[in-house]
């Protein structure tokens, strides 16, 4: 019996031919490039492999059948096979894609329109393109289906990781009205330590110093900021500073926290249509983390009624947690927090709230993108009280900015507050002395 396209797609012993093409310098007629391509695809679709052919072989037929009478160099042969075999083995279009180290995100609107982020600026890039709209949902099956996932109009939405950590988000009709729709954010690799985010001045030495004290002497810290502006990558790098002696566990809707200590635990929630049987949310998770003799809790994103456990994870013994939440700021991220509390349903008046969220936090850290698309700490700030019924915030570290340069690179400057952090004392208590010297002369 002949193998279908389906099982083809499975089929990945032969090795392809190495070369690695990127765009379309090689093969000027852009135009013929994708006819030929679309035809062979179509054709590989419509067809079975026959019993004695391997699947490059049948790949290597078709495509001397579709070019036959073009006048092509053996280069560019060769870059219509590689094409073709990603399509069927690989990731299809995206594949060059998610190789280039410099692209942090892929956004695909349509089969012609696709744009990826570059040094924290989106851009078209009309060098890949799909055949069509069932073209880009076919490679949406393919990337998530390693990865025990499905898509249909039944399940039209998928938000999950993939094998190299990066975030897949695919939306197809009926809920995306315009057709299928992927938003990749690609994992880092380069970006776990510290010393990367001091070259690319996202913080100072002083600040980075500062929160290595914070996390080993386990404050509860808050990461805020608003979408792609490097949350989870900071608490990330934060995490790498806890003890490799502490048993830590991970909570996030899709894992994407790569911690290298010897003790962590990481726990995923499930979604109702991941398989058959209840979901399990962040909240469930939580909750059960408390039952699993935690030195440390760190949740991916609080974004609802886990708020109120995760508070109370901080008020009855569990310090040095750690998490992110979506917000526009310090201060904004402190209301969306008391909200996400009362999204629990229970019947907690504010003020209450206000003082578990007071003894509960220590400090809360705000990253934003600038409109130079670099990453930016731009806030450090420590909670010291309750005044006037509100939540009081003191800036420990604050970037200002003045303006644009002529090539439009953001100019300012960081300040250090001229005062000694009410949580200095929390981190002489455990025994850390590095910050005598940035805070000797203040009082």
């Amino acid at each position: 019996m002949s193998k279908s396209l389906v099982e083809a797609f499975e089929f990945t012993d032969n090795k392809k031919n190495d070369v690695s093409i990127n765009d379309y310098d090689i093969f000027p007629d852009k135009e013929l490039l994708d006819k030929l391509r679309n035809n062979i695809i179509q054709d590989i679709i419509d067809k079975e492999i026959p019993n004695n052919k391997l699947l490059d072989e049948f790949i290597n037929d078709e495509i001397d059948k579709n070019i036959e009478g073009y006048d092509l160099t053996n280069i560019q042969r060769s870059h219509i096979f590689n094409m073709i075999d990603d399509e069927i083995k690989g990731s299809g279009p995206l594949e060059e894609l998610l190789k280039d180290k410099n692209i942090t995100e892929i956004m695909v609107n349509g089969p012609k329109d696709i744009y990826v982020e570059i040094d924290g600026k989106i851009i078209k890039d009309d060098s890949v393109s799909f055949i069509n709209k069932e073209h880009i949902i076919r490679t949406i099956q393919r990337l998530i289906q390693p990865l025990g996932r499905t898509i249909d109009s039944s399940n039209p939405m998928v938000d999950s990781r993939l094998e190299d950590g990066s975030r897949i988000n695919a939306v197809i009709p009926p809920l995306s009205v315009n057709g299928p729709v992927i938003t990749i954010r690609k994992f880092k690799d380069n970006m776990e330590t510290i010393d990367e985010l001091l070259k690319i001045g996202t913080l100072t030495p002083y600040m980075a110093l500062f929160l290595e004290a914070c996390i080993k002497s386990k404050l509860n810290v808050i990461i805020c900021g608003g979408t792609g502006t490097g949350k989870t990558t900071l608490l990330n790098i934060l995490a790498s500073f806890i003890d490799d002696e502490e048993r830590i566990i991970t909570i996030e809707d899709a894992a994407e926290l790569r911690l290298h200590q010897n003790h962590v635990i990481s726990l995923e929630t499930k979604t109702i249509n991941y398989e058959v049987g209840n979901e399990v949310t962040i909240r469930d998770l939580v909750i059960n983390a408390l039952r699993m003799r935690p030195d440390r809790i760190i949740v991916g994103e609080c974004r609802g009624k886990e708020a109120f456990d995760m508070l109370q994870a901080m008020n009855t013994g569990h310090d040095g947690s750690l998490t992110t939440l979506h917000a526009n700021g310090t201060i904004d991220a402190l209301n969306r927090l008391e909200t996400m509390v009362l999204m629990s349903g229970l019947d907690i008046p504010i003020r209450a709230i206000r003082e578990y969220i007071e003894n509960a936090i220590d400090i809360v850290i705000n990253i934003d993108r600038m409109p130079d698309g670099k990453r930016k700490i731009t806030d450090i700030s420590e909670i010291v009280g309750i005044e006037d019924g509100e939540i009081k915030l003191e800036k420990i570290f604050e970037f200002k900015q003045h303006g644009l340069t002529e090539l439009g690179n953001v100019d300012g400057e960081y300040i250090l507050r001229e005062r000694k952090p009410k949580v200095y004392n929390k981190i002489l208590s455990r025994g850390i002395k590095s910050l005598e010297n940035m805070f000797k002369n203040f009082k």
